[in-house]
């Protein structure tokens, strides 16, 4: 499984030659301006929820890759209705292919389109493929839902936002590591904008000392676990 960081929250995953990509946010986001994203793969587009900055290149990677959208419904309906394929699940459901699966489960944040449109409820997403399993835990504050992951699946490596703000923080995301029993986290949604700025630094530190392993990837760097 190799995990691409391309900046803020989006990943491409490539797992027995299927390439995933979540929340694509590129062409929105200076520190990514050297990602191009007509090179960019994808047979299948995970979103989390509808935030502009988790959607914005979902039309056109759909468009010129054809790839499947996948989301809550009130997502994918929303880009049914401009003629992009798409699988609708929701919160417990999993979607699943030759190569791997992905279960949609719970975030705590909210979720609507720049347009105003309702994104339904946002979600996260744990994918699995053979022996490795990875959290994603899209936007989210710390949630005890968390600690259901493990009952069900060891993960390999969790991605967890870390700037804070808008989402959880570092102290929460290490909190959240011991609730999801993953000591590998690969840190997302930090630095793009003022209000989520943080120390990387210290973030590491931070983890280091509770004995966990943070990950951060510079954009457009890969990490195969």
């Amino acid at each position: 499984m190799n995990i691409t960081f391309y900046g803020h929250a989006c990943f491409g995953i490539e797992i027995n030659g299927s390439n995933i990509i979540v929340d694509p946010f590129i062409t929105g986001n200076p520190l990514a301006s050297h990602i191009d994203i007509n090179s960019i793969k994808a047979d299948y587009i995970l979103v989390t929820h509808a935030h502009q900055d988790h959607v914005l290149d979902v039309e056109v990677l759909a468009e010129r890759t054809g790839a499947t959208i996948i989301s809550n419904y009130e997502i994918v309906m929303y880009y049914g209705a401009k003629d992009l394929k798409g699988h609708p699940v929701n919160h417990g459901g999993t979607f699943k292919t030759d190569s791997f699966s992905a279960k949609y489960v719970n975030a705590i944040h909210t979720s609507s389109f720049a347009d105003g449109s309702y994104g339904g409820q946002p979600g996260g997403f744990v994918i699995t493929a053979s022996d490795k399993s990875v959290y994603i835990a899209g936007d989210t504050a710390v949630t005890m839902d968390m600690k259901l992951i493990p009952m069900t699946t060891k993960l390999t490596a969790s991605i967890f936002p870390i700037g804070d703000n808008f989402t959880m923080g570092v102290d929460d995301a290490i909190i959240a590591s011991d609730l999801v029993e993953c000591n590998t986290v690969i840190g997302c949604h930090f630095n793009t904008f003022p209000p989520i700025e943080i120390d990387v630094d210290e973030a590491k530190t931070k983890f280091a000392n509770a004995n966990k392993d943070l990950k951060v990837l510079e954009i457009g760097g890969t990490i195969t676990i």
